[in-house]
């Protein structure tokens, strides 16, 4: 099987096990997204969500962030750790928007890429998930997996990672294949500990092919 034929295998079986898997953070508007996934850097999703209506609550759209001092910001999005580089990067994002773009969230990957504090993996999910353009997430849990898988060969660098999966997943399909490796990170193939006895993927994995080879 070509790397090619395995990425379709994996689609298909992963939209029959996560049909609705969809982006994990909360937010409603383009904006809020932006800063979620900013303050999802080494914390859960589960507690951005707790934290970020509090921040809103407080500053409700691009305009009261852009104009809050960076501290009132800290001492809100803490909880999520590395609170004084996050409150500066959504401080500079927001002011961003605000005095270049009208508040709005600009709609090409470059533009998201220039602005403070949003890297590839934040922009990839701007581009999908919001403006719904071809667009490819690698988080933790797809660059574990897709090396698990035979994806990727022993690959860890999340744009090295993007650059071969562009090559053989379709490009309708990157967005949701990346929020379907997220739901199945966390509920079967679990970091250290992955579940291949409960796997829809084990027959086709080559993780789980040496695995067996070992036993």
């Amino acid at each position: 099987m070509t790397k090619k034929e395995l990425a379709l295998e994996v689609i298909e079986r992963l939209k029959k096990e996560y049909p609705d898997a969809h982006c994990t953070l909360a937010y409603d508007k383009a904006w809020q997204l932006l800063v979620s996934v900013r303050l999802s850097a080494q914390c859960k999703d589960s507690r951005v969500d707790q934290i970020t209506p509090r921040l809103y609550e407080k500053f409700p759209d691009v305009a009261a962030l852009a104009a809050a001092d960076p501290k009132e910001i800290e001492e809100i999005v803490r909880p999520c750790g590395l609170g004084p580089s996050k409150a500066r990067d959504i401080s500079a994002c927001m002011r961003t928007l605000h005095e270049k773009y009208n508040d709005q969230v600009p709609t090409t990957f470059q533009e998201l890429l220039a602005l403070p504090g949003v890297g590839r993996k934040s922009a990839n999910l701007i581009m999908g998930d919001v403006f719904g353009k071809p667009a490819i997430v690698t988080d933790t849990h797809c660059i574990r997996i897709c090396n698990l898988l035979g994806l990727v060969d022993n690959i860890k660098e999340p744009a090295k990672v993007e650059r071969e999966l562009w090559k053989i997943v379709p490009p309708e399909e990157g967005s949701y294949l990346c929020h379907r490796f997220v739901y199945h990170g966390r509920a079967v193939c679990i970091a250290r500990r992955p579940q291949c006895g409960r796997c829809c993927l084990s027959d086709i994995c080559r993780y789980a092919a040496e695995t067996k080879k070992e036993a």
